[in-house]
């Protein structure tokens, strides 16, 4: 008798062990389907490899040299993707990220100058981002961190009625051509696009 009541015991407890795992099944399909309906594309090879911003021409930085408070100041990268700075003149900045100029002012600075300079910066202003096409209000924008083309769009008035909302062409800065990419939440923009909104067609 006792050894049959343990059974039933046994077999009631794995029903209900069944019974939960399905009901955890059916809330894990329903998060997977309101997940797709925000058409969140996951980040593509580009939008990885512009993490990492590159200085361009009109950008402003801020340049300190430690322990040197006459060479620290803020600074333009000019038509040329240069910066001048004081002491030791004219030093490339165009297509640097912040770690490698930074390494090119030190290496400057050895060149019998200082012993030992460590030199931070950073970007006080970006260059601005161009938008055209099918949008409210085309034009010149300042460039955010994290920019992406549908923060673009907002920013200059949303979309037109005509517009494209399923591709852009983008002209990156320092490129002679516009590329096409899909527009999702995640494509990113770069300060000096120039980002165009082409029209549908119906």
């Amino acid at each position: 008798m006792f050894r049959s009541v343990v059974l039933l015991l046994a077999t009631l407890f794995v029903a209900a062990c069944a019974s939960t795992g399905a009901a955890g099944g059916v809330d894990v399909a329903s998060g997977a389907a309101g997940e797709a309906d925000l058409n969140l594309a996951p980040a593509s090879q580009e939008q990885r490899e512009v993490t990492e911003y590159r200085l361009g021409s009109g950008d402003r930085l801020r340049v300190i040299v430690f322990g040197e408070d006459t060479l620290s100041g803020e600074y333009m990268v000019d038509g040329s993707g240069a910066v001048s700075l004081p002491l030791i003149g004219e030093v490339r900045a165009g297509g640097l990220t912040l770690r490698e100029f930074q390494r090119a002012v030190e290496a400057s600075l050895r060149e019998g100058y200082l012993n030992d300079p460590r030199v931070s910066a950073e970007v006080m202003n970006f260059r601005p981002f161009y938008i055209m096409g099918e949008v409210r209000e085309p034009g010149e924008y300042p460039f955010t961190s994290g920019l992406t083309v549908v923060n673009a769009v907002a920013t200059a008035g949303g979309f037109s009625y005509r517009a494209n909302t399923r591709v852009v062409f983008i002209k990156r800065a320092g490129s002679l051509n516009e590329e096409e990419y899909p527009l999702t939440v995640n494509t990113p923009v770069q300060p000096g696009d120039t980002i165009r909104i082409a029209e549908r067609f119906f």
